[in-house]
């Protein structure tokens, strides 16, 4: 019935006073001067403490400019072609050049991406408030913060703020499995474009879903390319109205928005490359719960200091014409977090579809196959990702290129500063002693536990006060088995190339959440990567009553409706984007919450043990992560730790 909500309205008087009289957008660079060398981006807040005003940090967020590159290895253009389609002729392999007009298939707009979430840069993050750490230093958080994330939102934050901050989820249903090297990279992939399988039809790689349209959409919002079509009815034109012509290259730079900043065709001698400079705007409230729970505050000093997932990864690409094969040969993220580049998947060419060209082999090394096609060597590509303009990666420097990104050389922190109406602060300040009750992570690992029925049975930590929840997310154990072998021939698929490892499809030693083609850790765990005979003990106490045996019940009785509006028991007003499906297939989080006791008990250190067994094929790890309150007294108006 709305008859009480009309009848309310209806005797609604318009107008109310002014709370704050002002608010001013304050924004402060970072310490590092542009130079991000050290994996690491520290910014203090003493120009907000001096400013007299009050801050929200709640509303504060940062304006990370990133430098996503990719370049061939060699080159000549024969040599190295570029992403683009082959043609099966008998003299030549034609190769899209990057900057295409979009006119031919294979434009290399779609060659590559970032997986979900800007945050996914920022490996770990600690806070100094008034020279006190209040925030601990946790690495892996940004998979936390995802977690968070994908049961606190709803889509309708994906369509209003999905471009703000990055965050598109990958389909948890469009995932395939690649013991070998394939079109889509091998391992665990989630990375295709299209509702294709492979362009081989062959049998060892499985998709569930198809296209992943969370990547797709990630892609978009950053490749704004000014030598595109404007429309797909100009693909059909000769000479296509380009978006330059309403909005070049000059415009993107001054306004400071994302887009394919740089691009240069494969010619001989030279080598091409592309590149896309983007602004990552990542919220305070997402990286910590501490500054979702702070006040307005008035002459607080912070010292925040972020160790940064840079990375680049090396591409190996190979096969006969219209077989394409991928792989990851070389990965490299220095702190030893999340590798934020995604590479879609090479398939047969579609507009806005990557393939990704391999090279002619030699007479001597194979020349025609038996069926009369060219037999193809792999080609390299390098890829880098790194904060501010410069490409970081040795593997990068090495290609001799020396474009630099094209927007911000440094992180830029905004907070806005609020001055209150004198009768409203007043008011404020009539309490001026402030209680931040705040949640902080402990993360331990537990890895290579035994496939098919292998037992867990791990004590996590000693003892923690105020437990909040422990969360556990299972990924396919990296493994130590594989090889990679020099070809001296040409090869008609990279299959004779690289010996993977047998358990994950990956080249050994390389972790699931590194893989470019994988969407692991950045919302989605490795896929049918469940748990049996599970249970979180508490001080020798079981949090879950009878031991959870099927996956159902981890979804209906722990994993749903955590940390969603209402807890998910309001029909039509819920929040989540995790359902059952999706549970079931690649977002595998078992998730318990052990809050539930005497306000006598919390200040009690607990210990947290883990048992279950691996109801999965493949050997897994396990990162945990248990969740505690933490609560510090603040002057509201002097920012002082009381």
């Amino acid at each position: 019935m709305c008859d009480k909500l009309v009848f309310d309205l209806s005797q609604e008087i318009e107008g109310s006073p002014n709370v704050f009289v002002r608010k001013d957008w304050i924004n402060i660079l970072d310490n590092q001067n542009g130079n991000y060398q050290s994996n690491q981006c520290i910014i203090d807040t003493s120009q907000l403490s001096n400013s007299n005003k009050y801050m929200s940090y709640r509303e504060a967020y940062l304006q990370i400019p990133l430098t996503l590159s990719v370049a061939t290895s060699g080159g000549a253009f024969g040599a190295n072609s570029i992403f683009g389609p082959n043609v099966t002729t008998n003299s030549t392999i034609v190769a899209t050049p990057f900057g295409t007009t979009g006119t031919t298939a294979g434009t290399a707009d779609f060659s590559m991406g970032l997986k979900n979430w800007f945050g996914t840069i920022i490996h770990s993050f600690t806070c100094d408030y008034n020279g006190t750490t209040i925030i601990q230093q946790t690495p892996f958080c940004n998979m936390w913060n995802i977690f968070k994330l994908m049961t606190t939102l709803s889509y309708g934050d994906i369509i209003s703020m999905g471009s703000t901050i990055g965050f598109y989820p990958d389909d948890p249903n469009s995932f395939s499995f690649n013991p070998t090297a394939s079109c889509a990279g091998s391992g665990t992939c989630n990375n295709m474009l299209s509702a294709l399988y492979d362009s081989t039809g062959s049998i060892t790689t499985q998709s569930y879903g198809g296209a992943n349209p969370g990547l797709i959409k990630r892609i978009a919002n950053l490749n704004y390319d000014v030598n595109a079509p404007v429309s797909d009815y100009q693909l059909l034109v000769t000479t296509p109205t380009q978006f330059q012509s309403l909005f070049n290259t000059t415009n993107c730079t001054n306004m400071w928005r994302n887009y394919i900043s740089a691009s240069q065709p494969s010619a001989t001698n030279v080598r091409g490359y592309m590149q896309i400079s983007i602004m990552a705007t990542v919220y305070l409230k997402h990286l910590h719960s501490f500054f979702n729970m702070t006040p307005l505050l008035k002459g607080a000093f912070m010292k925040l200091t972020m160790n940064l997932n840079n990375a680049s990864c090396t591409v190996q690409v190979g096969g006969t014409i219209g077989v394409q094969a991928m792989y990851c040969s070389a990965v490299t993220v220095p702190v030893g977090g999340v590798n934020p580049i995604m590479i879609p998947a090479s398939i047969t060419p579609i507009i806005g579809q990557p393939v990704l060209a391999a090279t002619i082999a030699t007479a001597t090394a194979g020349g025609f196959s038996a069926s009369g096609t060219y037999n193809l060597s792999p080609d390299t590509y390098i890829y880098d990702l790194s904060v501010g303009q410069q490409p970081l990666s040795s593997s990068w420097s090495a290609t001799g290129i020396s474009s630099l990104g094209k927007l911000s050389r440094s992180v830029i922190l905004y907070v806005p500063a609020y001055t209150f109406n004198p009768i409203f602060e007043q008011a404020y300040l009539s309490s001026p002693i402030k209680q931040i009750k705040y949640t902080d992570i402990y993360q331990y690992q537990i890895l290579n536990i035994t496939n098919n029925f292998g037992t867990i049975n791990n004590l996590v930590t000693n003892g923690i006060a105020n437990i909040k929840s422990v969360l556990i997310i299972p990924f396919f154990s990296a493994g130590t088995t594989a090889t990679l072998v020099t070809a001296t021939t040409a090869v008609t698929t990279l299959d004779a190339d690289l010996t993977l490892n047998p358990s994950t499809g990956l080249i050994a030693g390389m972790p699931v959440y590194q893989s470019p083609f994988d969407a692991a850790g950045c919302g989605n765990t490795s896929p049918l990567c469940h748990l049996s005979n599970f249970n979180v003990q508490i001080s020798g106490q079981n949090a879950i009553y009878n031991m959870q045996r099927y996956g159902y019940e981890q979804f209906n009785n722990q994993l749903y409706g955590q940390n969603s509006v209402n807890g998910g028991q309001t029909d039509g007003l819920t929040s989540s984007l995790i359902d059952y499906l999706g549970f079931q297939n690649s977002q595998c989080y078992y998730y318990v919450n052990v809050e539930r006791m005497l306000p006598v008990e919390q200040s009690v250190p607990k210990s947290v043990q883990i048992i279950g067994t691996n109801n999965s094929v493949h050997n897994c790890d396990y990162w945990v992560f248990v969740e505690y309150g933490v609560q510090v007294a603040i002057d509201l108006l002097t920012g002082a730790r009381v």
